[in-house]
């Protein structure tokens, strides 16, 4: 399950960053500062949504 939380990390983490980062922008926060804290947020976030998520497939 371990190498399937990896994969799948590896695609819910860049979507959860897009997403916060365009959450972000539309929020009027434009500098660097507020756009890498959405993305290290949304790659924090990401962590255990995909581990639940891998869990999920693999007992289906």
């Amino acid at each position: 399950m371990t190498r399937l939380a990896l994969l799948m990390f590896s695609i819910v983490s860049v979507t959860f960053m897009g997403v916060a980062i365009v959450a972000a922008l539309v929020a009027g926060l434009d500098t660097l500062t507020p756009i890498v804290v959405a993305a290290a947020l949304g790659l924090v976030a990401a962590i255990p949504a995909s581990w639940l998520l891998a869990r999920r497939l693999a007992d289906a």
